[in-house]
């Protein structure tokens, strides 16, 4: 169990789903359908849904890249974090909106895989958090070019295996499909 008191409640991290980010991501018609099904899950279980949008200097806010892809759209009320890094956690309030939530639990989909989701689940476990990673609920660009030596779907394959054996004390961490993420704590 998470290593946050009073902190039991789960929320579902939605992470960069823009238009820039996932352009030229891996399977990405299938990773928004699954994290369209695992919003609407959420939202019927009044299991908070928290939203990353991040910007840069070559994805300023407001732009059409920053916006995030038409399928997937925050509901009034849910939670908007704007990032600069690839942590969800530095320099943003998503510790402060968990926390103010009561949630010690995280189950996150998004992009970039070898990015944005590997920095924020680090991020997560080292501040307390038990951290579920849906493995096919999350997406990269092939990064070869910039001397990653995975392909797309080896680096999706990689990060699922290290994370459904990464452990901390006192809190877990785990890789489950769409089908298996059990909201319920």
């Amino acid at each position: 169990m998470s290593t946050l008191t009073d902190r039991d409640r789960t929320a579902l991290v939605v992470i960069d789903m823009q238009q820039a980010v996932v352009a030229n991501g891996h399977e990405v018609e299938r990773v928004v359908a699954n994290i369209d099904t695992l919003i609407a899950r959420a939202r019927s279980g009044d299991t908070p849904v928290i939203w990353v949008q991040h910007a840069d200097d070559e994805m300023p806010s407001g732009s059409a890249g920053w916006e995030f892809v038409p399928e997937l759209a925050p509901a009034s009320g849910e939670a908007i974090i704007a990032k600069r890094f690839g942590d969800s956690f530095e320099e943003t309030d998503l510790e402060s909106t968990l926390s103010d939530l009561g949630v010690g639990r995280l189950i996150v989909t998004g992009a970039q895989t070898d990015a944005c989701v590997r920095s924020t689940l680090h991020g997560a476990v080292a501040r307390g958090y038990d951290t579920v990673l849906v493995g096919d609920a999350h997406t990269t660009e092939d990064m070869r070019e910039w001397g990653s030596p995975l392909s797309p779907e080896q680096a999706i394959a990689y990060t699922n295996m290290y994370w459904n054996f990464t452990a901390a004390p006192g809190r877990t961490c785990a890789t489950v499909t769409t089908d298996e993420v059990d909201f319920a704590t």
